[in-house]
């Protein structure tokens, strides 16, 4: 048996969630079989620099963080469902990827 497996990546988790909230009503409106959403772990990306250009005077620092947020959604597999989740609007920011997997 075949299935979507729909990855999601955003900066921005209000996105993401809002995504995931509106593949999942699409979902549940045409009865297929869906796992997920799935948190992954977040991925926290981390970037200290000196304050000052020159490097003199106080040693003071700025810390800098960005986290990719990650959810994973699998769907059985439905040509009409999934016709209508590749229509849902993505919001900018956010990476999708849909692939067909052997289960």
């Amino acid at each position: 048996m075949q299935k979507a497996r729909i990855k999601l990546a955003s900066t921005d988790i209000n996105k993401i969630n809002q995504v995931c909230s509106s593949i999942v009503d699409i979902v549940e409106k045409t009865g297929v079989d869906i796992k997920g959403p799935i948190p992954l772990p977040t991925k926290k990306m981390k970037v200290t620099t000196r304050k000052t250009p020159c490097g003199n005077g106080k040693a003071s620092w700025d810390r800098y963080e960005m986290r990719v947020h990650k959810r994973l959604i699998d769907l059985g597999m439905d040509e009409r469902a999934l016709r209508l989740v590749m229509r849902v609007p993505i919001p900018e920011g956010i990476n999708i990827e849909i692939e067909m997997v052997e289960s």
